[in-house]
């Protein structure tokens, strides 16, 4: 699938993908769009469109946009540490709806996505109809420790000279996706604004936290939900960080929980 086009936001050029839904009988989404923001080192076809995120929500009934954030996929790709952050990136998520004329979306964003999703819900509340923050629970709010190691991982000549086991999985990662390694290095030094308890005690919209319960990753997604008035929370059972992406049971869980926003 194609870039349906690109737009602009902080001076960056980014490519978006948009389907439209499938409203046959009673799968109607009710004319509402899906916005959806992927993770670190992964690409709108590697997070959703390669994991039939797409076919399920049009066939659902809703229209489906999603975007590569900059510094991956077909998007600008800046070499420099203050082009990222998640606060930052939160605003690409804005522009794309005033450049698509979308008045308010259901927001999904996982891992690095459900951070920027979180800073979106600070920032732009007024664009939303719901969140569901993926693949990061608790550690949205304690953090997931130094990204230094990761970084100096993805800027080896080769991914054979990484010793820490963990880091090489992102440098095994980012090479399977193609990625720009001094991007994502770039992105992963940015500098990290914390998401407070505080600010998601202010969420207004309805709010899903989907985890995996083995992912060590995110952290436990029922403490994340339990800081959102409100907020539910969808284990997606036997399923770490990386394979919980395309899980029958978080798609499922998903749908039913969108269904459920008056």
């Amino acid at each position: 699938m194609e870039p349906t086009g690109f737009f602009q936001s902080d001076g960056f050029d980014l490519a978006y993908f948009q389907q439209s839904a499938q409203t046959d009988g009673e799968k109607s989404g009710k004319g509402e769009t899906v916005l959806l923001v992927h993770g670190f080192a992964s690409n709108s076809h590697m997070n959703w469109i390669d994991r039939s995120w797409f076919k399920t929500l049009t066939d659902a009934g809703y229209d489906v946009v999603s975007f590569d954030n900059r510094g991956h996929g077909e998007s600008a790709k800046p070499h420099d540490m203050e082009s990222y952050g998640s606060h930052l990136m939160a605003g690409d998520v804005n522009e794309l709806c005033k450049h698509l004329n979308l008045d308010k979306v259901h927001l999904m964003g996982y891992s690095m996505g459900a951070r920027i999703s979180a800073f979106v819900t600070m920032k732009y509340p007024s664009i939303l109809r719901s969140v569901t923050f993926a693949g990061m629970g608790y550690n949205m709010v304690r953090g997931i420790g130094n990204p230094e190691p990761i970084a100096r991982a993805l800027e080896a000549e080769k991914a054979s000279d990484v010793t820490n086991p963990a880091a090489k999985n992102f440098r095994d990662f980012a090479e399977q996706t193609k990625s720009d390694l001094k991007a994502l290095a770039a992105c992963i030094r940015s500098t990290r604004v914390p998401v407070t308890a505080e600010s998601l005690a202010e969420i207004k919209v309805p709010a899903l936290v989907a985890v995996g319960t083995t992912d060590v990753i995110a952290g436990k997604g029922d403490k994340l939900a339990e800081l959102i008035p409100g907020g539910k929370h969808l284990p997606i059972p036997d399923r770490d960080h990386m394979r919980a992406v395309g899980d029958p049971v978080y798609k499922a869980g998903v749908v039913e929980f969108l269904q459920s926003v008056t």
